[in-house]
């Protein structure tokens, strides 16, 4: 059976009836794949569902093992389904009109489903699976939905509707606290609904709110979003025309019992919340498509790809990025560029200037002590460790096909220079056979270069407290140099070089001892042995700090990570199991601070 024709949009293949027997047999196979991608997404609820219950007994290892596990939930139940294919259908044998039959009867079984976008996600994962990228057609997969999303909802509703100005705002919140079914208690619920109704009627008055509409309503998603120690209450206020998005951090304390912490209303909160520096949430959704939608009107500028990402359907995520990606290239014309800054030893990056990503290839030659297989085994690694705000999460993809007339010939010839094993030129098309995108950030050291006083002094604090941040969360970034990082559009500073990453408990940070004599310390070798994962933290200064201004800035915020007892504090407090929260919002906006003195509100419910 010949399969040698590259995919192409415009060359549709002309689909016959079969005859009874071989219709049922195609029926056949669209079960087992939609079986297949069923028990996927019976799987990725109950990961939600036990988070739940994980978080009701604060056994926030259990959270954090889920979230890994998870991740490599979709390719096992995609190698499952493939395996059945194999045994119990010879899917490798059958021919075209047979694989146009099935797509045709999967759609047709689509057509009540509450997952259609995802289930049709899983058939585009299994066909390739079965036959083989660079050799199938079109028409066998779905490269645009075949099954419309946009007012899908699941029963009962993905989200409850409370009107605080009808049924009295105290009583509206206490039962919307009381609805999500938590089995522990709250530490005092009266207290955090006066104090959510003194934050919520301050934010909307911030927001220049002058007058309540009748149609004034709070929408809320019917289950938590879980992640690390927290559960948050995702809504919006509708006030008219106008939506006014919020989060609600639930916490627990030491008796186990539950209290909200704050109220997160600003745009750049909820920005944070959702950012791509952060570990997925795991939420239990019947139609995933219905809060995708929801979200969307509280972050417009968030993509439904990055949405599906940040809900922990990574898959549909590259699906939908992929499609996005494609589109642009279709209504723009720029060329791939390598992207500005110092190149690396490890990677070569280049982007599309109109398009705010950048892409990723390792190089064929490392001038490092490691190989490509290291290299993905770190990126792997950040995929699946809590990125704790301050590492850029990754799309890892293969065979990417792009139009060779967008690539400058510059990045052409640096291509063909440092990865040719992962280049294929054909024709009009050059192919990448592995790369990884990213979110596009100013490096941090042309940011500090073309930077005001007060900028670099923001920029280095927060800095130092990424690495700060990281090394709590047991990562030792190895190579700290500010090309290595990041400035994002809110201004935060994010690690995005992953080659030289560790675990802070496999590092052994030292003091460098006293020289025996003058010649030692002037000599170009060191006077002392170095193990393979010793670190001399005093010695940060001479590849970090030459600037004036950033040596300052970098000695008044954090001249602790200049030693190594602090790394050895962390590191210690690391190996006992005492990581703390990861707060994706300043703690000024806890309500313990904001609202210590707890006075009654005067406001009328």
């Amino acid at each position: 059976m010949e399969r040698n024709r590259r995919m192409e949009d415009d060359a549709p293949l002309t689909e016959t009836r079969l005859d009874a027997a071989d219709e049922r047999f195609a029926r056949e196979v669209a079960r087992a794949i939609l079986a297949g991608f069923d028990r996927h997404y019976g799987l990725f609820r109950y990961c939600a569902q036990r988070a739940k219950a994980m978080f009701e007994r604060g056994d926030w290892a259990g959270i954090a093992r889920l979230s890994r596990e998870r991740i490599d939930y979709y390719d096992t139940r995609v190698d499952e389904c493939y395996g059945r294919l194999h045994l119990e259908f010879a899917a490798e044998t059958l021919p075209d009109e047979m694989w146009l039959a099935i797509k045709r009867h999967y759609v047709t079984l689509l057509a009540n489903h509450k997952q259609p976008e995802c289930a049709e996600t899983f058939f585009n994962s299994v066909c390739c699976r079965i036959l083989h990228r660079d050799y199938f057609h079109n028409a066998f997969i779905f490269v645009r939905p075949a099954v419309a999303t946009d007012h899908m909802d699941s029963d009962p509703p993905s989200f409850r509707t409370y009107y605080p100005f009808s049924e009295g705002g105290r009583a509206s919140l206490t039962r919307m606290l009381a609805d999500f079914g938590l089995a522990c208690a709250f530490f005092d619920s009266k207290r955090d609904v006066a104090r959510l109704l003194r934050a919520g009627m301050r934010a909307l008055k911030e927001r220049g709110v002058k007058r309540i509409e009748p149609d004034f309503q709070v929408q809320v998603l019917s289950t938590l979003f879980f992640r690390n120690k927290s559960a948050y209450i995702i809504g919006k206020v509708l006030n008219g025309t106008v939506v006014h998005p919020f989060a609600i951090p639930l916490m627990r304390d030491a008796r186990g019992q539950v209290y909200v912490d704050a109220l997160l209303s600003s745009a750049d909160e909820i920005a944070l919340l959702f950012s791509f520096t952060r570990a997925y949430f795991l939420v239990d959704m019947d139609a995933p498509a219905a809060y995708v939608s929801f979200l969307r009107d509280m972050l417009p500028g968030r993509s439904k790809a990055e949405l599906y990402t940040m809900l922990g359907l990574q898959k549909q995520g590259k699906t939908l990025f992929y499609r996005d990606f494609l589109h642009h290239l279709k209504h723009s014309h720029d060329r791939f560029i390598i992207a500005p800054g110092i190149k690396g030893m490890v990677m070569s990056v280049f982007t599309l200037p109109s398009y705010p990503y950048v892409f990723k290839i390792i190089k064929d030659e490392i001038l490092k002590d490691m190989d490509r297989a290291f290299v993905k085994d770190r990126y792997m690694l950040v995929k699946l460790h809590d990125r704790v705000g301050r590492m850029a999460d990754t799309w890892e993809y293969s065979e990417v096909a792009l139009p060779r007339a967008r690539m400058s010939e510059s990045l052409l010839a640096e291509l063909r220079k440092v990865a040719p094993s992962i280049l294929e030129e054909e024709d009009d098309i050059v192919v990448i056979k592995h790369v990884y995108i990213e979110r596009r950030m100013r490096p941090l050291n042309l940011h500090l270069m073309h930077a005001s006083d007060a900028e670099v002094d923001r920029a280095v604090k927060d800095y130092g407290e990424a690495i700060k941040d990281m090394a709590r969360a047991n990562i030792f970034p190895g190579d700290m140099l500010f090309k290595n990082f990041g400035v994002t559009r809110l201004g935060r500073v994010v690690f995005y070089d992953y080659d030289e990453i560790q675990y802070m408990t496999e590092m052994n940070f030292r003091e460098i001892p006293p020289a025996p004599n003058e010649e030692a310390e002037m000599s170009d070798t060191p006077w002392y042995a170095v193990g393979k994962n010793d670190v001399f933290p005093e010695e940060f200064h001479r590849f970090l700090l030459g600037d004036r201004r950033v040596n300052a800035a970098f000695r008044r915020h954090h001249p602790d990570l200049l030693t190594a007892a602090w790394w050895r504090a962390t590191q210690a407090r690391v190996a006992a199991g005492d990581t703390p929260e990861a707060y994706p919002y300043e703690r000024s906006r806890c309500f313990s601070r904001r609202f210590a003195d707890d006075r009654p509100s005067r406001l009328r419910h």
